[in-house]
């Protein structure tokens, strides 16, 4: 979990996945796509392949033309006391089926089909709905050991959890994923908020302090020709591990504290200065999702300090702050 609260307005291979597995810038606009970028040669692939829409906190949906990823998708979005200075670290883990299915579609339904589900790490605002959203649209979860454990122990089957550690190529349905060794984010005292590893399945959790952080991983998305993003979901990060990727597009959580040392600067030469940041982990993940996305002032002069860095150690970047389930043109 970041504690990242929130908002300003930038100016800115084995083919893997649940159902081939049971078969065998400153002042920029966020860009839609248009219906054409759909269409054409599969063999050619055009810009528009894939489309991004942000599901808040560092959440995503992942769509191209026959599959549907989701990273990091918390969409219950309860109240732990974070917003209102009186964090409950012992606050029940609460499901709301309601919200998830207005989001995604309801199960069963073609818009609510989901094939995979990528997972950074295990805190509640990453994982806490992955178990059921997986459950019930039959989707195969990709995360750390923690997570394969947390899953079987919140009721999904192991057959529907496979563990990856960073390093890992897989292509799931028409996208190629390749999972990156990442860290997580640290408090301004330098701890780390509820650390540890499962490794074996535990009860199942009933408070959000039930759900480590069990190691942390991002996911680079690649369209068939190559371009690709790489999401982050904690604002740390192995430089070694990002370097040579070759991204076009970097998902950018806000951190909440200085501890990590030269965040943008680290970042954008390993990455060797990528065309666009988007900047996630800012909104008030409390909240019903609902634009335009609500932020503290805290956060606001994070994420203007941020944004200046980014332009200072990487001027030709666009910098983008996104809106709730807005089609982004990124690959």
């Amino acid at each position: 979990m970041e504690n990242e609260r929130t908002a300003v307005k930038s100016d800115s291979p084995t083919t893997i996945g649940r159902r081939s597995v049971l078969a065998a810038a400153a002042a920029t606009p966020l860009v839609g796509l248009a219906p054409s970028a759909w269409a054409g040669s599969r063999a050619h692939p055009q810009p528009g392949f894939a489309r991004f829409e942000w599901l808040g906190t560092a959440g995503w949906r992942v769509r191209t033309p026959t599959t549907t990823l989701l990273v990091d998708p918390y969409l219950s979005r309860f109240d732990v006391g974070l917003a209102a200075g009186r964090f409950e670290k012992e606050a029940p883990l609460t499901l709301d089926e309601a919200a998830v299915d207005a989001v995604l579609g309801t199960a069963g339904s073609a818009a609510g089909a989901v094939d995979a589900v990528l997972v950074s790490h295990t805190h509640w605002d990453h994982f806490a709905d992955v178990p059921h959203i997986a459950a019930t649209r039959d989707s195969t979860v990709f995360t750390t050991l923690s997570g394969y454990h947390l899953a079987q122990s919140m009721g999904l089957p192991a057959g529907q959890v496979a563990v990856v550690k960073g390093g890992e190529q897989l292509r799931i349905g028409d996208v190629v994923v390749r999972v990156v060794r990442s860290l997580h984010s640290r408090s301004g005292g330098g701890g780390l908020l509820f650390p540890g590893t499962r490794v074996h399945v535990p009860e199942p959790p009933t408070t959000i302090a039930d759900l480590p952080e069990g190691d942390t991983l991002g996911f680079v998305i690649r369209s068939p020709e190559g371009r690709g993003v790489l999401i982050l979901g904690a604002s740390d990060y192995d430089d070694q591990a990002l370097s040579g990727l070759e991204v076009e597009t970097v998902m950018v959580p806000v951190p909440s504290s200085d501890v990590t040392a030269g965040y943008a600067e680290r970042l954008m030469s390993a990455l060797a200065r990528p065309r666009t940041v988007v900047l996630v982990h800012w909104d008030n993940f409390e909240t019903p999702l609902s634009n335009p996305p609500r932020a503290d002032s805290v956060t606001r002069e994070r994420m203007d300090s941020l944004i200046a860095d980014l332009r200072r150690h990487s001027p030709r970047t666009r910098v983008l702050t996104p809106q709730y389930l807005t089609p982004l043109d990124l690959l």
